[in-house]
């Protein structure tokens, strides 16, 4: 039973248009942000029943992602806009990380524990950034959306009671990604608070592990003649069962991999440069590892017709 879909959905949306002080102040992007999440959930429910073409998928999430760009003013690299066509290039960036993050959220939804493991992770994360920077809306929405996660993990680790499916991952995915976005990770005029400029790779670092697992997915699939978003057990965490892993591991190795990626991040901002060098490149050497211990065993995987 995929009752956690509609149990994350419905944890979520009272919170953020009844009880979040400041929701009155910022009635449009709050309803924007309800209306996409509202999209959403209804699409990856329709999905659980009757499998829609991934394409269709993709142009709403990103279609949902445009309009809380657009609607919110939310933007990677505003600082292009003193350049010609500067605020539109940073529009286009924003709403494919928003789909970027969204589907490799969406992704990692393949065993007990997972999604929902990550999510906590990486939202505990962000809150601890979003505390740091004094940005308490914010934090409070990071906070429900961590609370809602462990709420969910506590009837979805193995063996799981209810389950997140499409309806569910996509609005877990689509909401971490937009509070990276509205997350604050450098300022250049808040001397007291905000560390080096390095600071904005936090997102990346944060979400390694996921992005990893996404972006090895999909130059598989693609290598095989296949759409990438067609699933198939090409995942990491299948990839770490198929080595002698059991699933429990698997989804505690993972889980534990983002936690360290995740510590990294949280401190990157405030590191001298030469440290906040070793610590990405610390980041790039653990995924290279994952690579280069998956490579012995990439002749033998097989897709199984798994969900994405």
């Amino acid at each position: 039973m995929k009752l956690g879909a509609t149990e994350f959905f419905t944890s979520r949306v009272p919170e953020l248009a009844v009880h979040l002080p400041g929701v009155a102040q910022r009635t449009p992007p709050a309803l924007t942000l309800l209306a996409c999440l509202t999209i959403l959930h209804l699409l990856g429910l329709i999905d659980d029943r009757k499998a829609l073409g991934p394409w269709v998928k993709l142009v709403v999430m990103l279609g949902c992602a445009a309009a809380m760009t657009l609607v919110t003013d939310t933007r990677l690299f505003m600082l292009l806009d003193g350049h010609v066509g500067g605020p539109w290039l940073s529009v286009v960036v924003t709403v494919l990380w928003i789909g970027l993050v969204t589907n490799a959220l969406n992704f990692i939804d393949n065993m007990d524990g997972l999604c929902g493991g990550v999510t906590t992770i990486a939202g505990a994360c962000f809150l601890a950034a979003a505390l740091l920077n004094g940005q308490w809306f914010i934090a409070a929405m990071l906070a429900l959306l961590v609370g809602a996660s462990l709420g969910f993990l506590s009837f979805n680790l193995p063996p799981a009671r209810i389950f997140l499916g499409d309806g569910g991952s996509l609005v877990v995915g689509f909401t971490l990604a937009f509070l990276t976005v509205r997350t604050t990770y450098y300022d250049p005029g808040d001397t007291m608070r905000s560390g080096g400029w390095y600071g904005v790779f936090m997102p990346l670092a944060v979400l390694a592990v996921p992005l990893y697992d996404f972006v090895t997915v999909s130059l598989v699939r693609v290598s095989q003649g296949r759409s990438p978003f067609v699933g198939d057990q090409q995942h990491l965490s299948h990839r770490l069962v198929r080595r002698g892993f059991t699933k429990p591991a698997a989804v505690g190795l993972i889980c534990s991999l983002t936690a360290i990626t995740g510590v990294s991040g949280i401190v990157l901002g405030s590191l001298e440069p030469w440290q906040a060098i070793l610590v990405g490149l610390q980041i790039v050497l653990t995924l290279l590892a994952l690579a280069f211990a998956e490579a012995a065993t990439s002749g033998r995987e097989g897709g199984d017709g798994d969900r994405a």
